[in-house]
């Protein structure tokens, strides 16, 4: 039987080995003929890079030098809440991160995502001036996925501790780092010959 090496970077593998697997295509329809169109006439002097509704919520992408003039733009027609601040992976097929700000209007009871791609090495600008809760959602962009937030009020890891090495939900991220996390300070503070006394570190949040 064929054993698993954990040590492989995931990001060049492929999920499916059928030949014949086709992903299924969600349904998309254009913005403009939505009624997400005054959302568009909203965003006059933005640069729009592709539009359309899905799952009937409002789909832009941007450049992300003009993420925070997109944002501004989509909070003064109403999108007031920033519910999700996230990113994908795309390093090993495009060289870098597809940035996506999840919002919301309740009064309209309207969603629109906003996406830009960051490359590799590449700034993003802090929305935490124009939605509070980017603040935190920023850092653990940051701390989880690598993107560098400029103008941050306070980049600094969220999650992980502050001189951990690498960024672990990128696909790249060796699959063994839980086995090292739970030795990481252990090791670091008290050197490896205390694990026997001290025991691993409990990881869990309930605990």
């Amino acid at each position: 039987m064929r054993k698993f090496n954990p040590k492989g970077d995931q990001s060049k593998k492929n999920y499916y080995k059928d030949r014949f697997f086709i992903p299924e295509e969600t349904p998309k329809s254009s913005a403009n003929e939505s009624d997400f169109k005054d959302d568009l006439d909203a965003l006059e002097g933005v640069q729009i890079l592709n539009s359309y509704v899905e799952f009937n919520t409002l789909v832009l992408y941007v450049e992300p030098a003009q993420n925070l003039a997109a944002l501004r733009a989509l909070k003064g027609a109403g999108y007031e809440i920033l519910c999700e601040l996230s990113g994908v992976d795309f390093t090993e097929a495009r060289g870098g991160i597809e940035v996506f700000y999840q919002l919301l209007d309740i009064k309209r009871a309207r969603r629109a995502r906003l996406k830009c791609f960051v490359p590799n090495e590449s700034f993003l600008q802090s929305a935490a001036g124009i939605y509070k809760s980017a603040n935190w959602a920023e850092r653990e962009l940051y701390d989880m996925m690598g993107v560098w937030i400029e103008n941050h009020p306070n980049l600094a890891r969220l999650i992980m501790p502050d001189d951990w090495f690498g960024h672990p939900l990128l696909k790249s991220y060796p699959l063994q780092g839980d086995e090292f996390a739970k030795w990481y300070e252990v090791d670091k503070i008290f050197g490896v010959g205390a694990r026997e006394r001290i025991g691993e570190e409990n990881r869990n949040s309930a605990f």
